[in-house]
């Protein structure tokens, strides 16, 4: 089968960053089911490991979002059969799907929504883990908008992938939704996917906030140099809120600014299931059924806002630049 790779880390900017081979088509076994991807998203973990890369000589698949049709089923696969069009975000001790086929842990796929396209459904699956996860799970926010009604959840980043269908979870559970962006097509894009009031993250928060009549913030989920944010975090967040984050860095960060307020601080990480194998893992596909449910309910949407066709060296060395530029909007999706 053709996939596109590396064997070490080069500059993206390298005419030889990607490299395009042919190796064998694996075969589903146990738990496993064979897919043929139909649409990949490419995200900042893809930049990471890709940078991580050593050179071993090993060919290294990157890719951590598709949507495909399931080829063949492992032995001990309960729930899936060939033919069913699903989506995932697969795990980064595997070959990724930047391939014609992969193979994944059916407990972390799930049948993709049936109003969206492959491209469409492709662009979810991490970014919705992660906010569900850091949201739901790691923050305890409640899936009940009744109970959410007097709460402000602030979302640094609002427009990047993570932060487009996280502010639609908060706002879809009742959370008054406040968000960072500062270009105006990052405010466009942040409001259009849940954010009500938007502040800009280059300015120190407070005030901001002050002017939309807004003390303090009882949640803070950050998306973005977290250490650059760190302050303005502190300040505004309640005295027993919660903030999680997902990126660094962390060197300068004081925990003990946590204290006085006694904060909580947590981290989220959606390999973490399938990195540690851990007995949770099913809760991915269960996770990611309920967002296939809510995205034909027509209670959420894709965040997809850009595609390239065809999966090619070019498509995805010019995906890697575009993020490692950062300022990508949304979900960028290359259709296979």
């Amino acid at each position: 089968m053709r996939a596109i790779g590396i064997y070490k880390h080069t500059s993206v900017d390298q005419a030889d960053s990607f490299t395009e081979e042919q190796v064998d088509k694996p075969t589903a076994s146990g738990e496993d089911v064979l897919v043929k991807v139909k649409a990949v998203s490419v995200n900042p973990v893809d930049t990471k490991q890709r940078k991580q890369k050593e050179d071993d000589g090993n060919f290294r698949i990157l890719g951590f979002d598709a949507a495909g049709i399931i080829e063949e089923v492992g032995e001990n696969v309960e729930g899936f059969q060939p033919g069913d069009e699903v989506y995932y975000a697969g795990s980064v001790t595997r070959q990724g799907s930047n391939s014609e086929f992969q193979l994944v842990d059916y407990k972390v796929i799930a049948k993709k929504p049936e109003n969206l396209s492959f491209a469409e459904a492709a662009a979810l699956p991490l970014t919705a883990l992660t906010a569900w996860e850091a949201m739901f799970e790691k923050m305890h926010i409640p899936l009940d908008a009744e109970a959410n009604k007097d709460k402000t959840i602030l979302l640094v980043n609002a427009a990047g992938g993570v932060g487009s269908i996280a502010s639609q979870f908060a706002q879809l559970y009742g959370l008054n939704v406040v968000g960072t962006a500062s270009r105006e097509e990052t405010i466009t894009w942040a409001k259009q996917h849940g954010t009500e009031r938007v502040i800009n993250h280059h300015e120190p928060f407070h005030p901001q906030l002050e002017k939309l009549g807004i003390d303090n913030v009882d949640y803070v989920f950050c998306m973005h140099q977290l250490d650059k944010a760190w302050d303005d975090i502190i300040e505004v967040v309640k005295p027993e809120g919660i903030i999680c984050a997902i990126t660094g860095p962390v060197e300068d960060i004081k925990l003990t600014d946590l204290t006085s307020k006694s904060l909580t601080l947590v981290w989220e990480y959606m390999f973490t299931r399938t990195l540690h194998q851990t007995p949770s893992r099913y809760k991915q596909g269960e996770i990611l059924s309920k967002v296939a449910e809510l995205v034909e309910d027509e209670r959420i949407r894709t965040t997809k806002a850009e595609e390239l066709e065809g999966l090619t060296v070019k498509n995805v060395q010019k995906a890697h630049k575009q993020l490692e530029d950062g300022s990508m909007i949304g979900k960028l999706v290359i259709s296979v």
